[in-house]
């Protein structure tokens, strides 16, 4: 199975540290929305697509990159992301431009990030060492849940 993972984190990194763990399982590789090549996404199984939350969304450059994409036939991709705050409607702008481009979003993933923006600054951030080994090893269960999901689908000749 081949799976990629396009992700956009800054300020403390926490998402690239997700990213970065279900890259593992995957056997992924690790990409910034500027780099994604976007006619190459056909080769892929599977796309993880994610970034931390800035004013309750994804971040810019992910969300313009799901704009550019062509039709995705189908094809089988997560959404994740770490925010100081936790809520549903945080992944709705990212997978409504995917459903659009016609892919199959398989699941979605949220842990709380380190966040010490604006005014958290001052008081020394929230949710201080997140996400932790625990928040790693639930992002690695959900990728493996996926994995096992999909390659089950291509030996059974599903996959677009």
């Amino acid at each position: 199975m081949k799976s990629l993972i396009i992700c956009k984190s800054i300020h403390v990194g926490n998402t690239e540290k997700i990213a970065k763990r279900m890259a593992k399982v995957l056997d992924a590789d690790v990409i910034e929305p500027k780099e994604t090549e976007i006619n190459s996404l056909k080769e892929f199984d599977l796309i993880g697509f994610g970034s931390g939350i800035y004013s309750y969304k994804h971040h810019g450059s992910l969300l313009n990159l799901a704009d550019k994409l062509p039709d995705l036939h189908g094809k089988k991709v997560f959404v994740f992301s770490t925010s100081g705050v936790i809520m549903n409607k945080f992944h709705d702008d990212l997978k409504q431009k995917l459903e659009r481009k016609n892919a199959v979003i398989v699941d979605e993933f949220f842990c709380k990030g380190f966040n010490k923006n604006s005014f958290l600054k001052y008081i020394g951030g929230m949710n201080k060492g997140r996400p932790n080994e625990k928040d790693f090893k639930s992002a690695e269960a959900f990728v493996m849940k996926i994995k096992e999901e999909v390659e089950k689908d291509i030996k059974s000749g599903m996959q677009s």
